[in-house]
């Protein structure tokens, strides 16, 4: 019996998508003044074209920020006994 595969979008599938778009392969550069990428294997193309020749370069990706720290407010015991 096969097992029927859904086809729901989740969060993590878009995540991945935009991971593997031209905009981070080690082929492609970004063409000045424009959304274009400019690849080695396939020309011009858009920031978010995929093909099977992309390689990952995590140089040009941009990290997220870090979340801010919540720091908890101590209660100061300045009495001394």
């Amino acid at each position: 019996m096969k097992k029927n595969k859904s086809n729901a979008t989740t969060d993590s599938a878009v995540v991945g998508e935009e991971e593997y778009a031209c905009g981070y392969c080690r082929f492609a550069s970004e063409v000045t003044g424009t959304e274009d990428m400019l690849c080695r294997k396939r020309g011009v193309v858009s920031k978010q074209f995929i093909c099977k020749k992309f390689v990952y370069d995590p140089l040009k990706r941009s990290p997220r920020r870090a979340p801010a720290l919540i720091i908890p407010e101590l209660p100061f015991d300045n009495e001394e006994p």
